[in-house]
């Protein structure tokens, strides 16, 4: 998995356990199906869209600026080299 998509995935995991809420919990609340969400935590899938982070961010009724603004992003090392 891709250290930008282990950050996202690690992101959502987060704000999950902060909330007390699962997985499907999640899926419930943004209006995608629990596959949605299983799929993008699957280590096998290498790509997630930013239309997923951003529905499932207006789940959890927070911003794509308040999601992308933890130390999960902070700390990833350059693409670029």
């Amino acid at each position: 998995m891709s250290a930008v998509k282990n950050a996202v995935v690690q992101r959502f995991k987060n704000l999950c356990h902060e909330r007390g809420i699962a997985t499907n919990e999640l899926a419930n609340i943004s209006g995608v199906t629990p596959s949605t969400v299983y799929s993008l935590f699957d280590e096998r899938r290498r790509n997630v869209s930013i239309t997923t982070i951003k529905i499932l961010c207006d789940g959890l009724e927070i911003t794509l600026g308040e999601f992308f603004s933890s130390q999960e992003f902070d700390e990833l090392e350059q693409e670029i080299k």
